[in-house]
């Protein structure tokens, strides 16, 4: 049966961005229902407000999120009522032959891209009984909600709700893109381009792998001086300086360089920023349909590469509470890297700041 009617941010294409009124069912087979106390506002879900990854459904937006079970269905075994949990956004089939093989970030057998369930089903319905579909298979922004049990991942309780919720996507994918993606080693140096939350969690990861020198650009003052307090040695204005040159000149080039924005046009100047050998890692999100150029000549003469990352290359399983653990050893200054909290109901307001590129990262609570 439905549940009482709850708050929830829902964008729907035909009436854009709202807060109304959503009922839930109860947890199924290989279910669980949470209790969320914090989301943290991403890109990804700017990407859906704002058109560059269209919708074609009324969807709960949310993916990034942390809290507490409430209730499991049959069949579930990995968590209980009462448990801690962060959310992986990208929930395995633990099935197919990527799963299989260890690289459930390829999983091809999960339907969170699909923004529905496993079952292709959604747990939500508005006030007049209409599907109301969870964003990523989650849909965190509002106060309750039905997952897969492979989404809810087991942490400590002593991690604070705000810190899991980055946990769930912008700190995974970003020290999972060093760690992971790139296998940076201690000594390589590295750009970062864009330091807002995944930006920021990618230049933790290079100063926890011993990465030097470390070279953080962006375009707000504010963020270039956390980004100093993270671990950066160099600090550029993305719109004044000429870091491709500067690289070149100063460092021979980069051994990486890590694009934290998603932009076809940054993304295009990132070869020229490279050493010979060198990678180039896309971990911001771009525009569906976008694309880009090379000089190819220079890729295969020079043996640079470009990677693509997406989720970080992490299992959430496993390198969700690892990250929990280095946070709690006092190895990841993930404090900083929550801005603004804010109330569900100013949800329009935390993209307002997204898009200004005001702060780091806005943390919602129902």
């Amino acid at each position: 049966m439905p549940s009482s009617l709850s708050p929830a941010v829902v964008f729907d294409p035909a009436t854009g961005l709202d807060v109304r009124e959503v009922s839930r069912r109860a947890a199924g087979p290989g279910e669980v229902e949470i209790e969320v106390r914090a989301a943290g506002v991403c890109h990804s879900d700017l990407h859906v407000v704002s058109g560059d990854w269209p919708a074609d459904r009324p969807l709960v937006l949310g993916h990034e999120a942390a809290g507490v079970v409430t209730a499991t269905g049959p069949g579930v075994t990995s968590v209980s009522p009462g448990d801690h949990v962060v959310l992986s956004w990208f929930a395995p089939c633990r099935r197919c032959r990527r799963c299989a093989a260890g690289q459930a970030w390829l999983c091809t057998g999960t339907r969170a891209v699909a923004n529905t369930l496993p079952d292709g089903t959604t747990p939500f319905r508005g006030a007049d009984g209409e599907e109301i579909w969870p964003y990523l298979g989650l849909g965190a922004f509002t106060d309750r909600l039905v997952v897969p049990e492979t989404a809810a991942v087991k942490v400590p309780e002593e991690l604070p709700f705000s810190i899991g919720a980055l946990l769930g996507c912008s700190v995974t994918t970003g020290v999972g893109a060093v760690v992971n993606t790139a296998g940076v080693r201690p000594g390589e140096s590295a750009v970062v381009i864009g330091t807002g939350g995944v930006g920021l969690s990618v230049v933790m990861g290079l100063r926890l792998v011993g990465a030097d020198p470390i070279v953080a650009v962006d375009l707000s003052p504010e963020r270039l001086a956390v980004a100093r307090d993270f671990g950066a040695t160099h600090t550029f204005d993305g719109a004044r300086d000429d870091v491709a040159a500067w690289c070149r000149d100063e460092l021979g080039g980069v051994d990486y360089a890590f694009e934290a924005i998603g932009s076809p046009r940054v993304i295009e100047t990132l070869p020229g920023m490279l050493a010979p050998g060198g990678a180039a890692v896309l971990v911001g999100m771009a525009a569906t349909g976008a694309t880009g150029s090379f000089d190819l000549f220079d890729l295969a003469d020079q043996g640079k590469r470009i990677l693509g990352c997406n989720y970080g290359s992490s299992v959430g399983e496993i390198d969700i509470p690892k990250l929990a653990r280095l946070y709690l050893g006092g190895r990841l200054p993930l404090d900083e890297l929550v801005g603004r909290t804010r109330p569900l109901s100013e949800a329009a307001e935390a993209f307002d700041d997204l898009r200004a590129n005001a702060g780091v990262r806005t943390v919602l609570e129902p």
